[in-house]
This record gives C-alpha cells, structure tokens and sequence, in this order.
C-alpha cells in the first residue's frame, strides 16, 4: 500500500509584522533579530482564528485536487493553538469544507506536531474504508505570545497548510520509515495556554530547546534514514521545522549534508510552529523545486515543546 500525494495548499493572514515594528514595541533591532534568528517579517492573524486559517488551506489543497470532500475518510489537525479545548479543530474544518463522511480530531504536539500527524495519517489510512486523508497544520501563535518579551514575542508567526493525500495500491509513494521521541522530563522548556494560570503567556528556555535540537535532531534524521535502508546522500530535500536559521544551520553541518538539501522561509513567515512544515511544502512545490509523482525522497523533521522531536522518511 502507498499513499500518493494528491495536493498541498496553504494560508497566510495579510498583516506583516517586520523586524522595525518589533523594533517600535521592545527593546530589540532589525540586526539583532536577524542575526540570532534569521527572521526579517511574520504574519500576524489580527482578526483570524486558527480554524480560519486551517479551513482556508485545506480548501485551497482540495481546489488543487478537485475532488467531492466528502470522500475524505480522515481529517487531522496539528496545532498548539486551537480555538478552543473542545471542540477539536478538525472537526471545525471538517464542517467547513463538506467532508461529511471524515472522522478527525487534533495532535498537540507543539512544532513536532505536523511531523507525528502526518506520521499518525498514512498508519490510520491502512485500515480506512475511504481513500483521502487530509493532514493540516495551522496555528495562531502571536496569540499565544507575551508580545512584551523579546525573547519569544518576536520569533514567531501566524498561518496554516494543508496536505491532501490518498491511499493507492502502488508502491511507489509511501512512508519509508520514522523516529519519533518525546521527553517529558523537560517539559516544561516550552509552556503554552497555562489553564491553571490563565494570564501566563508562553515561556520558552531557547537555550534548553537550541542543545536538544543541535544533539537529538541530527541523530533521529539519520535513525530514520538507516531505518529506511538509505545513506543521507539518497535523500532529495531535508524539511525541517523552521524555529531558527542557525538550528537548520547547525543540523546540516552536523550531517555534513550542503545547506542547500535544507530549503528554508524562515525569513519571511518566523517560526509557525506546527504549520511551518506544510507551508514550506507547499511553497517548495509551487516552485517546482519538489514534483509530485517524481519519486523524490523526503526527511521531514520537528522538534520543540513537549519536549518532542522526530523525522519520517517518505516519497513523493
């Protein structure tokens, strides 16, 4: 069994925030910024929820396919910022785009969380009796945010993608392997939405999050590639979750693989949590620079709150 990717779509709020607006509200600098992050704008969801963005790319994925949403089987949806507890987002999404016949429900796995979702899909799609599933991963962390903190405030940004996909026969596009971790001995490096302080914004320790990434994130890439009977060398492109130029910096030397196998939009979207994956994906494939049906092969890799990080191994 394969799974064939059918269409990527993605959404992105209208309202840029750049590094000199930052520059207007903290103690901070375009320079700065850049240098310890390589992030020069965001987009920033003023009036949007993440459901609305959610919603907007998953349409925007099934206007590509063309396709009756109602024969998606599944709907999942990776965020760490839901509108609400309960109901699921995906189940927001489901409503909104016609996918009567789909279950769905929500992976809050932080960054990690396109990567364990999209993992999570291709395994339930085996056993579906339907044969679309449908993987987004949308958020709306400037809500999240102490927008008074420098340290968190300004690396991160607002938007969704989405990834349609459909169960085939043909072994050619599949999941090849994955290496997924989480540890929760340190979790609180990275603390979100506290319900039992409900005026506690997000806190990060950059510094506990930067060594796991430089020491664990090489180590799952190239677990998951020996898992898959590949060299890094087999491997077309490498997607990682875009927190950090000097992260994806620090992984592609560590792994002596050239810069350039690592594309990156860190400059213009900052760190979209669980959404930078698939807005990457469908950027790298509106440009062509990934090919549907072309048989390449993919890491794609997330790390962060949880704390959580892991890498699947696929073909496209």
């Amino acid at each position: 069994m394969g799974v064939r990717w059918l269409a990527t779509g993605s959404y992105l709020p209208e309202t840029r925030l750049t590094n000199e607006d930052w520059a207007q509200k903290v103690d901070t600098n375009d320079q700065w910024i850049r240098k310890r992050t390589g992030i020069q704008e965001r987009r920033w969801a003023q009036e949007e929820t993440t459901s609305d963005l959610c919603i907007r790319a998953a349409k925007k994925a099934l206007e590509k396919a063309d396709i009756d949403p109602k024969q998606i089987g599944i709907i999942l949806v990776a965020t760490m910022t839901p509108n609400f507890s309960s109901p699921a987002l995906a189940t927001l999404v489901q409503d909104a785009i016609g996918a009567s016949g789909a279950y769905g429900f929500d992976i809050s796995a932080a960054c990690s969380g396109f990567v364990f979702a999209t993992n999570t899909l291709y395994h339930l799609l085996e056993t579906s009796t339907l044969p679309y599933g449908l993987v987004i991963g949308g958020e709306t962390m400037l809500s999240s945010v102490d927008w008074a903190d420098r340290s968190t405030a300004i690396l991160f940004g607002d938007g969704a993608g989405a990834l349609l996909v459909e169960k085939t026969q043909d072994n050619a596009t599949k999941l090849l392997s994955y290496d997924l971790h989480s540890d929760g001995s340190r979790a609180l490096a990275l603390v979100a939405g506290n319900r039992i302080d409900s005026n506690q914004k997000m806190t990060m320790d950059g510094r506990g999050i930067f060594e796991l990434v430089v020491k664990e994130v090489p180590a799952s890439i190239k677990a998951a590639c020996d898992s898959a009977g590949l060299e890094l060398e087999d491997v077309d492109l490498f997607i990682l979750h875009q927190a950090n130029s000097r992260l994806i910096e620090s992984v592609a030397k560590k792994l002596s693989i050239p810069l350039e196998k690592f594309p990156s939009n860190i400059a213009t979207l900052g760190n979209t949590s669980a959404a930078s994956i698939p807005l990457l994906l469908d950027q790298l494939i509106e440009e062509k620079k990934i090919i549907l049906g072309s048989g390449q092969t993919l890491v794609l890799s997330g790390f962060g709150g949880g704390l959580s990080w892991g890498s699947i191994v696929l073909t496209v």
